[in-house]
């Protein structure tokens, strides 16, 4: 006991979950474990919505085609065709936008001819007036500025989704021109082998991972029939699990080593093992490795690995919820039960019902999930299967099955909430508790609650004796829907019972389900199983 109470003084005291309200998130901690490296990547493919895009994909969406480029940048260089502003003033005036011409000047009267190709933006002002200077020497000032750039088209080829030829400006990146072409081929296109053309000779080479990972990218300045070349995509390995990039990684030689390939992954915090798939020797295998292990190992084309932050934390989270004073929070030992962490949870005995204490289970959720998913996807292919003898029959199945669609949809938006029932009579089970288990202390109650097929849904108070059909009736009574054989009965301590007229204790809520208006009995049966499967897991129900 003195290890549960160190450890929640020193919890409250330092850590930032004690400052969080009930209403709060609760903590998720991953510690099952697993020694099948197979079954791990199943559970990874599972998981994952779509296949894996390869690393860098996002960078072609739209956002480098439609950019506004002007070629103002200081170290544009200045080339035939662009257009320059002149100004000058003092001993001669003169003011105009000159263009350069194919040899690469721009010619100022009473100056002539001046070459500035070749010279850079930010020292094209520099340039002019040096030229004007051998002419007028003294008290002349000047003015230069790059209005616009000769507009150039490129060439963009290869593993591309267009490839085509695309206009731009000579500063326009290589991403502009790639990502007017539709970006890279998801499936073919290389990200680290992209190269430039100009008449025919590379000029220059690209890897996009050192622009994703460090910024790097050639200054490349584009002339007019320039061609970029996608390559075909190199060796592949596919990272999937606790990772902040999960993708298809393009190797740059024939392997990788794991060290290297989790600097770009970036795994997440806890990552300790991995799990790996692929071809040696002709023969499949797969293993489940630490993370020093995976480091040291070298990668090929076409495995797969999913990260995975398995392992067994000393210390878990637990949520308390309801009537009940202090933290919401508590840090405990793993092995810790369910009455030790009880012991320090303050409340108050006049409003708690501390004797119909209950937990919510993440597992259990999942479960209650899964089995309703069963049931109704059971029920979908009965109705869709269901065969009709005649017209009026046929049209009577296509209004049930228009009826149980609906049905469907709403059940299917029904989330469980994983309810362990641990009380009985006061008697609280002493359980084992699991990380990111909810404690839901409820508040004592003298009413009871009237839900579902009653003409009047509302809180009644607790009146000792009386069934739970005389609190219908006080309700107004069934409606013509109502399932009057079968009333549900939720007890605060999360326990649910059911027949014609259970007894009612204080803070119940009486749930009564609806008439299932289908001729199928097969279907019909489904159906209320399906409604009381919902009843028990989320204390709802859903009307037909």
């Amino acid at each position: 006991m003195n290890r549960i109470l160190l450890l929640l003084v020193a919890f409250v005291l330092a850590s930032p979950l004690y400052a969080q309200s009930v209403g709060g998130s609760s903590l998720d901690v991953d510690t099952e474990a697993s020694d099948d490296a197979a079954e791990l990547l199943r559970q990874g493919q599972d998981l994952a919505a779509e296949k894996a895009k390869p690393f860098g994909a996002n960078l072609f969406n739209g956002g480098f085609s439609n950019d506004r480029e002007d070629g103002l940048n200081p170290d544009y260089i200045v080339q035939p065709g662009d257009r320059v502003s002149v100004r000058i003033w003092g001993a001669t005036q003169f003011s105009d936008h000159l263009t350069v011409d194919p040899q690469g000047n721009i010619f100022i009267p009473t100056v002539g001819p001046i070459m500035v190709a070749g010279t850079s933006n930010k020292d094209l002002n520099q340039r002019v007036s040096k030229s004007v200077a051998t002419v007028f020497t003294d008290n002349v000032r000047v003015y230069t500025s790059l209005d616009g750039s000769q507009p150039v088209a490129v060439f963009v080829t290869g593993f591309v989704s267009n490839p085509g030829r695309f206009a731009g400006i000579p500063s326009n990146s290589a991403l502009h021109f790639i990502d007017r072409a539709g970006g890279i081929g998801a499936e073919q296109g290389s990200y680290r082998d992209i190269k430039i053309l100009r008449n025919g000779a590379p000029i220059a080479s690209i890897d996009l991972y050192e622009f994703l990972l460090s910024g790097k990218m050639p200054a490349v300045q584009f002339k007019d029939g320039d061609t970029i070349v996608v390559g075909s995509r190199g060796n592949t390995v596919e990272v999937t699990g606790d990772v902040s990039n999960a993708a298809v990684f393009e190797l740059s030689s024939q392997s990788i080593a794991g060290r290297e390939l989790m600097d770009m992954a970036l795994l997440s915090p806890g990552v300790g093992f991995a799990g790996v798939s692929g071809v040696r020797n002709g023969k499949t295998f797969s293993s489940y490795i630490s993370i020093a292990e995976f480091a040291v190992m070298e990668l090929q084309n076409g495995d797969s690995i999913h990260f995975r932050t398995d392992q067994h934390d000393e210390v878990i989270v637990v949520e308390v919820e309801g009537a009940h004073r202090g933290p919401s929070r508590f840090a405990v030992p793993r092995n810790t039960r369910l009455r030790e962490l009880l012991d320090y949870i303050e409340i108050d005995p006049e409003l708690s019902d501390a004797g119909s204490v209950s937990l919510k289970r993440k597992n259990i959720a999942n479960r209650q999930k899964a089995s309703l998913e069963e049931s109704l996807q059971r029920l979908e292919a009965r109705y869709l299967t269901a065969s009709s003898q005649t017209d009026r029959e046929s049209m009577i199945r296509a209004q049930e099955a228009q009826l149980i669609g609906q049905f469907v949809q709403r059940a299917r938006k029904v989330k469980p909430n994983g309810r362990l029932v641990v009380a009985n009579n006061g008697d609280i089970a002493n359980v084992m508790l699991q990380s990111g288990d909810t404690i839901s202390i409820p508040s004592r109650s003298d009413s009871v609650l009237l839900s579902g097929e009653v003409l009047v849904s509302q809180a009644m108070l607790y009146k000792d004796g009386q069934s739970a059909r005389e609190y219908i009736a006080r309700s107004g009574g069934f409606t013509s829907q109502a399932l009057e054989e079968r009333i549900v009965l939720v007890h605060t301590n999360g326990e649910v019972s059911s027949g014609k007229n259970p007894e009612v204790r204080p803070g119940d809520e009486i749930i009564v389900l609806p008439k299932v208006p289908v001729k199928n009995l097969q279907i019909a049966s489904t159906i209320v199983d399906i409604l009381y499967k919902i009843a028990v897991a989320a204390s709802v129900a859903v009307r037909l």
